[in-house]
């Protein structure tokens, strides 16, 4: 067994925008690390020592690849995939998984810091799991997404990209910008390396914060967190704090006991907060006792609700949602569009970025008034609504029946009459009658999930034949894929990439598509 010793960060240090001499300068803030004097961060890892599992010395980081894995390459030529490095790090790397083609390693020591870095600000960096880019420059970070996204396009999906690519979109806030969270209660958190070697003897082992990769009934307790604004740290930290003065149970999963399960925060940019609480079992005095507390110590609280859910897992989306106090919504506003958003609604993660992409999409579909537009995956509506003042009317397509049942309740809130919402499997949607009822799309909306669209909806596209597609894709692998298949009939005119999750590896990509002559 090999440990290797840690420096942890001094807290504190912040991001501000800069304008330095780079290309970038007309197109986005950049980003520097203020107090910069704080000692690079060593991560705190351990390693099990495994035959044929080397250790590799002196490796120089390249690249950047898939999921926030740094690049190298081993002696033998095979690439080193190895999360928390940076391009321009030299570093020895411990090898864990061996494959033919690759392996993947974990970091024993850094010889050489890559002038991309800067210090995390969160303390929970290298264990938590999330943001798992904080250690590389802002800039870098949009540098490397954009890459991904045209790499993938070109070489996955063999797809010619226009002379003029927009640059990435990179988002205005780069902490506090997520407008949910979900956090989970454990009744045996995870532990640190230092705690389990001391000989003291650990007092309140409960937690509420985040699962650890890999440990599915471990959970990291967490006291700030920098995803979302103030007061979610005040709120989850003060749920927590009543909980244990009141003795009251965590939930275990492994062996289904306690009764707090999770606890989601959300909020908008006009300051309507959400507080929902899921326990195991029906023990309302003590929920709303919880939740009295919240509602006394937190005013600015919106909607305060409550699931019990005796399921072995934690999905709720079958489950009653109980209302306790205030709405059982909150409110968004968007260029006038007001959108409710419920306990179970999909609504971007992401408000500011989303308000922004969302401008984008419209830009890139170009609606005339005559037109009739197909927005497809569209969830509660919330492109459909965006964009239908701009069309002749709007159809929303989804499978899920309470996301539209969303949608025509926002249609009705914003006094929108040209915007129809059915649901339906998106590959059996295109038929004959369908666009007898509807009318052609002259422009296709697509905002598919992470796996793209299925063949067939592909197959549909292309026997209804819009003049112009704007597809919206959380994953540029599966996107090009799905463009690859329409490429005999359409070409890619427009492009744009999008952050939405800064310090993550996520990016959104929107392409515009015309039909060919």
């Amino acid at each position: 067994m090999f440990q290797i010793l840690s420096s942890i960060h001094q807290p504190g240090a912040s991001v501000h925008p800069v304008t330095p001499g780079s290309r970038r300068d007309t197109q986005r803030p950049t980003y520097q690390l203020i107090n910069s004097s704080f000692p690079k961060k060593t991560l705190l890892l351990r390693y099990m020592s495994r035959r044929n599992k080397p250790l590799f010395k002196d490796i120089e980081i390249t690249g950047m690849g898939a999921k926030a894995k740094a690049i190298g390459h081993a002696p033998d030529g095979r690439v080193i995939f190895t999360p928390y490095l940076a391009p321009g790090d030299i570093a020895d790397i411990q090898v864990t998984k061996k494959r033919k083609a690759y392996y993947e390693g974990k970091i024993v020591n850094i010889h050489k810091y890559s002038d991309l870095r800067t210090e995390p600000v969160c303390d929970y960096f290298g264990t938590c799991g999330g943001c798992k880019l904080q250690h590389i420059q802002y800039e870098s970070q949009l540098d490397f997404k954009q890459q991904e996204v045209e790499n993938n396009l070109i070489r996955l999906g063999k797809l010619q990209l226009p002379d003029s690519i927009e640059l990435i979109m990179g988002s205005p806030d780069i902490y506090n910008y997520r407008n949910k969270m979900e956090f989970s209660f454990s009744a045996k958190r995870w532990l640190t390396p230092e705690e389990i070697n001391s000989k003291e003897n650990i007092e309140n082992i409960e937690g509420l914060g985040f699962h650890i990769a890999g440990m599915w009934d471990k959970v990291l307790d967490i006291k700030q967190c920098h995803l979302q604004t103030e007061p979610s740290n005040q709120i989850r930290n003060a749920v927590k704090e009543f909980a244990l003065n009141n003795n009251i149970s965590f939930f275990d999963p492994r062996h289904k006991t306690g009764l707090l399960r999770t606890l989601m925060i959300r909020n908008t940019s006009i300051g309507e907060w959400m507080v929902v609480l899921q326990v195991y079992r029906d023990d309302r005095k003590v929920v709303e006792s919880i939740l009295e507390h919240l509602k006394h110590n937190f005013p600015a609280i919106t909607s305060l609700q409550y699931i019990i859910n005796e399921k072995d897992n934690d999905s709720f989306y079958d489950q009653e949602v109980i209302l306790y106090h205030g709405r059982d919504f909150i409110k968004e506003k968007w260029e006038g569009i007001t959108y409710r958003i419920s306990a179970k609604s999909f609504f971007q993660t992401n408000s500011t970025q989303a308000l922004r992409m969302y401008q984008k999409v419209r830009e890139f579909a170009n609606i005339q008034k005559h037109e009739t537009v197909y927005d497809l995956y569209t969830g509660t509506g919330s492109i459909a609504l965006f964009i239908a003042r701009d069309a002749k009317k709007v159809i929303g397509v989804e499978a899920v029946a309470e996301a539209i049942e969303d949608a025509r309740k926002n249609a009705r809130l914003n006094n929108i009459d040209n915007a129809e919402f059915t649901v339906g499997d998106m590959r059996q949607v295109f038929t004959k009658d369908f666009i007898d009822k509807y009318g052609k799309a002259n422009v296709v909306i697509t905002d598919p999930p992470r796996d793209g669209m299925h063949q067939k909806v592909v197959e549909n596209l292309l026997f209804l034949a819009p003049e112009r597609i704007v597809y919206i894709s959380c994953n540029s692998a599966t996107q090009a894929r799905d463009l690859a298949m329409m490429k005999q009939d359409y070409e890619i005119v427009k492009m744009q990439p999008v952050d939405m999750f800064p310090h993550t590896h996520h990016v959104e990509n929107i392409v515009l598509l015309h039909k060919k002559n």
